[in-house]
């Protein structure tokens, strides 16, 4: 097979219809020392070529108490406190190139024809690469970005639909150190402005446009618009993806194909220090303004290609550290994440070509030009591994309300997972039944991005999921901590909660490719994540769990996302968990909004089934409360049920709950730039009769 070809009748491999049987670890590494937990990571670092080895393996200064002067009133409360920063360090000393750890050495171990990339266009175009064809197309672009004046440190934004060029783009800027941060295509131009301006990027990369839902949707006015305030571009390398006619700057901007046709087709790596930044991710922006994490190149890598090769089935030994050549062999893997998604970062980027595999990536949305064009990709080019968000698995329940059509051969399946939000139970048991016709393990992985990497999950080798071994699987948890990290779930003062309490998810030994700061904001570093633990050396995810008497934790949401009513505690999860049980719900998102005798009182927002849309509304509603009553309890009643067409989520799939609230009580919104369906606020506003009050749009 050449370097890149656009053939249609690809042929996928056969795959084996079952996982093979794996060795468990009995022991967690980092629950038995923290020497143990460190010298596990330096086995797995083993996994990837290092030009120097390390000195150190790890360093963690945790945040320690700075004694201030007391204040005038003479009583210091427990808030006033300072803290030192805290300072990580994995394999320092250590050299490594990140691009060369994911292209040249397998095409030096004789792999370079092995199909690394299967790209589909929504339209229906598509683009095969070889791991060779792909090492040339990322030398070419390495060398554009030289050629442009980028040199080691310097920031890179990406601001592309899912295409090849943006995986080309960014192991580009891996290859010759410049940071790189994605951002999601579908985000304003005052979305991509704030990105630009906060990293002081010197090179912006975008595209004409993007075909998404059917349509070509211009891109290149938006990346215009926000580079006209104060920032560092340069130069805005333009991919021509729709071949619409664009806004041009000469001398600023160029084309993506002219910039790399002028390149050789060779690039002469260099290694970088392992505490080297590698990129820089923004968070959803649920509260507050995005913060941009830093993730550095040794422990990143090394934590993403474990975490990969665990979870999808590349190892025959839990502990291993080396993967098994015919599991890799066999797989095709397919994250469904937007490239800028951290979730693609780590197992649609890195993870998936650090291990040597051939995956799937798809521009557009999974209803166009049909609702089941995922299932037509899975059998066109026999997927095995199936990785998506919840949300998605909800609108295939939707889309499929008396299950899927047997128009689509699902055999090549041979493990599920999910990401994002904790999943509901019943949209999980949907999609084992339907896609893994009640038998493929379901990864249900928990992580952040900050954690940079799954903390926890279930294994695809559990008994669990074995129908002999006598235990059941739990559907929605994330069941317990890899190898190499551990978590806890605890009270306010840093206690274990008892079994079936909630609690704070913290994760109380952290990995390698755990974020090592705030962009430009060490002090928001500190406050965010190590203020409340800190001094223990925990990381605060933000997030609620509940520990059940095996010891398995399930999330429960943000721990802001929850409604206090008469003293109950009540988790927004659970409440859409309920909802989404009922035979007429497709999505649901509820929040707190206040009320004068409870305090708080619970609403919910509801996508409605096709067949529920043509009945009463207050019918609905009455019936959906009293479902909600039955399942949970009387307390948990939501005050409201209210149909709409979308909820307002995040690229991720998160819903942003706080904006809820806000439409219902007519407050002012704050930011909603990480929306990926912006149109779902005014939508909301229209129907509670609120005009929409934005924030950052």
């Amino acid at each position: 097979m050449g370097a890149m070809t656009t053939d249609s009748t690809f042929a996928p491999a056969s795959a084996p219809p079952v996982l093979s049987p794996v060795a468990r670890a009995d022991a967690n590494p980092a629950q038995e020392s923290d020497a143990a937990r460190i010298a596990f990571w330096e086995k797995q670092a083993t996994r990837l070529d290092w030009d120097s080895p390390w000195h150190t393996a790890h360093t963690f200064e945790k945040p320690r108490r700075v004694d201030t002067p007391a204040p005038e009133s003479g009583v210091t409360e427990p808030g006033d406190h300072e803290y030192t920063v805290p300072r990580i360090e994995w394999f320092a000393g250590g050299t490594l190139n990140a691009a060369v750890n994911c292209l040249d050495r397998h095409v030096a171990a004789g792999h370079g024809d092995r199909v690394a990339l299967h790209f589909e266009g929504e339209p229906g175009d598509r683009r095969t690469y070889t791991y060779a064809g792909l090492l040339t197309e990322v030398s070419r672009a390495a060398n554009a970005l030289e050629a442009l004046g980028v040199v080691p440190g310097d920031r890179v934004v990406i601001y592309l639909p899912v295409i090849p060029e943006t995986i080309i783009i960014t192991l580009a800027c891996a290859r010759i150190g410049a940071v790189h941060s994605l951002v999601f295509g579908g985000f304003s131009a005052e979305a991509l402005r704030f990105r630009i301006e906060d990293t002081r990027a010197k090179v912006l990369v975008t595209s004409d446009g993007q075909f998404r839902r059917g349509a070509a949707v211009p891109v290149k006015a938006a990346a215009d618009a926000a580079c006209a305030g104060d920032n560092a571009i340069e130069h805005v390398l333009v991919v021509s993806r729709t071949g619409d006619d664009i806004p041009w700057t000469a001398g600023r901007d160029l084309w993506w194909h002219e910039s790399l046709a002028a390149q050789p087709d060779t690039h002469t790596p260099r290694a970088f220090d392992a505490e080297h930044p590698l990129f820089i991710i923004y968070t959803s922006g649920t509260t507050g303004k995005p913060k941009g994490l830093v993730h550095t190149t040794g422990g990143y890598l090394v934590q993403t290609a474990y975490t990969h090769a665990l979870l999808f089935d590349l190892v025959d030994d839990e502990l291993a550290a080396v993967n098994d050549p015919a599991r890799v062999d066999s797989t095709v893997h397919w994250c469904t994440a937007d490239l800028a998604w951290v979730t693609a970062h780590t197992y649609e980027i890195y993870g998936p070509l650090l291990n040597g595999v051939t995956q799937v990536i798809y521009e557009g949305t999974p209803a166009s030009p049909h609702p089941g064009r995922h299932f037509e990709i899975i059998e066109r080019y026999g997927v095995t591994n199936y990785y998506t968000a919840p949300t998605l698995v909800r609108s295939h329940m939707g889309n499929f309300p008396d299950g899927l059509p047997a128009a689509w051969d699902l055999s090549s399946l041979r493990l599920l997972g999910t990401v994002g939000e904790s999943i509901n139970p019943e949209a999980w048991r949907w999609l084992r039944g339907e896609l893994g016709g009640g038998i493929l393990p379901v990864i249900d992985t928990w992580w952040q991005s900050e954690t940079g990497s799954t903390i926890m999950s279930p294994r695809p080798h559990d008994p669990c999921f074995d129908p002999g071994s006598g235990s059941a699987p739990k559907p929605g948890c994330a069941t317990r901590a890899l190898p190499g990290v551990s978590t806890r779930v605890v009270d306010e003062t840093g206690a274990d909660t008892p079994d079936g309490e909630q609690g704070y998810v913290v994760v109380d030994r952290i990995g390698p490719s755990m974020a090592r700061t705030v962009w430009g904001d060490p002090q928001r570093y500190l406050d965010s994540y190590w203020r409340a633990f800190g001094e223990r050396g925990w990381f605060f995810s933000g997030d609620g769990g509940r520990r059940d008497a095996d010891g398995d934790i399930t999330l429960l949401g943000r721990v802001d996302d929850v409604i206090n009513v008469s003293g109950h505690r009540l988790s927004t999860i659970e409440l859409e968990s309920a909802l989404i049980a009922h035979p007429d719900v497709v999505e649901a998102g509820s929040a707190p909004i206040a009320d004068p005798l409870t305090g708080q009182a619970a609403i919910a927002y509801v996508v409605l089934s096709e067949a529920a849309r043509t009945r009463p509304p207050a019918e609905v509603e009455a019936e959906l409360r009293a479902h909600v009553a039955r399942e949970i309890g009387p307390v948990a009643k939501p005050a409201r049920v209210i149909p709409v067409p979308e909820v307002p989520k995040t690229r991720s799939g998160k819903i942003m709950r706080r904006l809820l609230t806000q439409l219902f009580e007519g407050t002012a919104l704050g930011d909603t730039t990480s929306l990926q369906n912006p149109e779902a606020i005014d939508g909301i506003a229209r129907i509670v009769g609120h005009p929409s009050t934005t924030g950052s749009r």
